[in-house]
């Protein structure tokens, strides 16, 4: 079984009012830093172990330059088993990376990239925060499949303050269109202590009712273009899907690099704490233990119902009848001896995974 590797770029030229990831300003010579800190905290989990996932996530990872990633990418293979057909993810800002600068990504290694659009309306995307256009977001990702990249993904924010599911419909037709093969739905999460909290936006956003109506709306609208749903909030054309993402639903290994990046390595669960002055100074990255022993059969079950294909109905032996009831609901849907959620049942998930699970 290849692992995953997760670098977490904490660098945003701005932080979005919704945003509650750790991130911070920008700063070349921090860059720099950032990128041999990376190197030598690579070489220190040097091994055999295979690798065919590489995903730098944010942050702003295109605030790097191409050399710096695949500075990146050469430490890596050096220090681990990389497949050639290793999948290399790279999350992009559309306001962050110009035509050349995508060209020169392609060429440093990186063969997939995930947009942050979020939305394809203009007085959305002001509201949220974003430093791209409609527009530019267009020019950007069809800039990208002019330099090479045929693995595109773009990120859909879902129950904005103040959407209609005419707007909804109106960005996922003009999403669609795009030369893209993947589609991150997810809806708004007004996190506390963002300014979005601070602002009481939730009082401006659809109510629950409404949320999931739009979330349905999404689904539906996304398999009818050929974007079909294989986990609550990613869709995917045939052959792509996110196969780093699917590493952490399949309980596979993968180890992450960076402040605030998390790890299940070595059979243990990890993570590296929020503070980049430390990840800079220090030797090797200070990690705190989550799980001695994870991946058990709860862990399992709560990961694999994320997605569409489920899991063994064996593994919900002792909750036939729990199991029974909730199909008859139209919340769960057996399919051979797999059983899974339905896209109604995403959205009530919690609740039923504490029956099934807990």
């Amino acid at each position: 079984m290849a692992a995953g590797l997760y670098i977490h770029v904490p660098f945003c030229r701005r932080k979005c009012p919704y945003c509650n990831f750790y991130s911070i300003a920008a700063e070349p010579e921090l860059l720099e830093r950032y990128t041999q800190a990376v190197c030598r905290n690579l070489r220190h989990y040097a091994c055999a172990e295979p690798v065919d996932t590489v995903y730098f996530g944010g942050g702003t990872p295109s605030l790097l330059s191409p050399s710096q990633i695949a500075q990146i990418l050469e430490t890596a293979a050096d220090c681990f088993t990389l497949s050639p057909d290793t999948e290399v993810t790279m999350e992009a800002n559309p306001a962050a990376a110009a035509p050349e600068q995508l060209r020169r990504f392609r060429e440093s290694g990186v063969n997939r990239l995930s947009f942050g659009v979020q939305s394809l309306s203009d007085s959305q995307l002001k509201r949220l925060g974003r430093l791209h256009t409609a527009q530019e977001a267009v020019e950007t990702v069809c800039a990208a499949a002019a330099a090479g990249f045929d693995n595109l993904s773009c990120d859909l924010m879902l129950a904005l303050p103040g959407q209609t599911p005419e707007e909804l419909e109106q960005t996922i037709r003009e999403m669609t269109r795009l030369p893209i093969v993947h589609i991150s739905a997810y809806l708004l999460k007004i996190e506390p202590g963002t300014p979005f909290a601070r602002q009481q936006i939730a009082a401006q956003c659809p109510d629950e009712d409404a949320a999931a109506d739009l979330y349905l709306q999404a689904v539906e609208q996304l398999n009818a273009a050929g974007f079909a749903q294989y986990e609550i909030s990613n869709f995917a054309k045939p052959g792509f899907e996110s196969r780093h993402n699917c590493k952490y639903w399949h309980c596979e290994p993968y180890l992450g690099i960076g402040p605030s990046a998390h790890s299940c390595w070595n059979g243990k669960r990890f993570f590296v704490p929020s503070s980049a002055a430390s990840f800079l100074e220090q030797p090797v990255q200070t990690v705190e233990t989550e799980d001695g022993a994870p991946c058990t059969l709860e862990e399992r079950l709560m990961l694999g119902l994320r997605l569409t294909e489920g899991v063994p109905a064996a593994w919900l032996a002792e909750k036939k009848a729990a199991v029974e009831r909730y199909c008859k609901l139209g919340f769960l849907r057996r399919t051979g001896d797999r059983v899974a959620f339905t896209p109604k049942g995403f959205l009530v998930s919690n609740t039923i995974l504490a029956e099934l699970v807990l």
